[in-house]
């Protein structure tokens, strides 16, 4: 299938999962392409794509300089600070700031406030990244000091398992937390978003309210 057929597809299971629990919440459906060729990428943007997902520095600087200039940008991986200098005023949005030393940098090199998503490790999976849940108000509490982060929403990743109720549960987990940092009112910290789900789980991640969904796979597909 094609890139305007799959997202077809992902667009009409977005709509039942939105149906079967009366969520008006809509997400954002952010291809990831950083396994494919900017030619596809090109044909995700033809189809109505405008959220492109890459996880490395060369990736996302070759498909930011080729796609037209209404094309968001996220960075979706695990960005190295001695890296931030090199691609941080082209990030339209982060969705993985997990450290003090990350966001220091950031503060330091960007010459405008970044958007970004606080990644969080809801599961507490030692082989992912992210803030324990626990840590989460203090870590945003200390985002304060940095006047070019502002802290959009935040972000998950949820178990690779067949289990359903694991995975909302994490997802669930995560929305409550956007909701508690939400109701602070804090100006550089609005959280108002939630970027959760792939392409495993992204009606799960829907029907708990995402508003950003990140899709490879079963959007653009993957090339060996």
């Amino acid at each position: 299938m094609n890139v305007k057929q799959n997202l077809e597809e992902i667009n009409n299971n977005i709509n039942k999962s939105l149906e079967s629990v009366e969520n008006d919440t809509r997400p954002n459906v952010i291809a990831v392409t950083k396994y494919v060729t900017i030619e596809r990428a090109k044909e995700a943007y033809d189809a109505g794509i405008r959220n492109f997902g890459e996880n490395r520095l060369e990736g996302f600087k070759a498909k930011k300089e080729a796609l037209p200039d209404d094309a968001i940008m996220h960075f979706i991986g695990t960005l190295q600070s001695r890296k931030v200098k090199e691609v941080v005023d082209d990030i339209d949005y982060l969705h993985a700031l997990d450290r003090k030393s990350l966001a220091k940098e950031i503060n330091k090199r960007a010459t405008r406030p970044v958007n970004c998503f606080v990644q969080i490790n809801v599961s507490g999976e030692e082989s992912k990244h992210g803030i324990a849940l626990n840590d989460v108000n203090d870590f945003i509490e200390m985002l304060s000091q940095y006047e070019n982060i502002r802290v959009v929403g935040l972000m998950t990743m949820a178990p690779f398992t067949e289990d359903e109720a694991q995975i909302r549960q994490v997802f669930k987990q995560l929305r409550e937390k956007r909701d508690e940092i939400n109701k602070l009112n804090l100006e550089y910290a609005p959280c108002t978003e939630l970027s959760m789900g792939m392409s495993n789980d992204y009606e799960i991640a829907t029907e708990e309210g995402a508003t950003y969904v990140r899709i490879g796979t079963k959007l653009v597909g993957k090339e060996e």
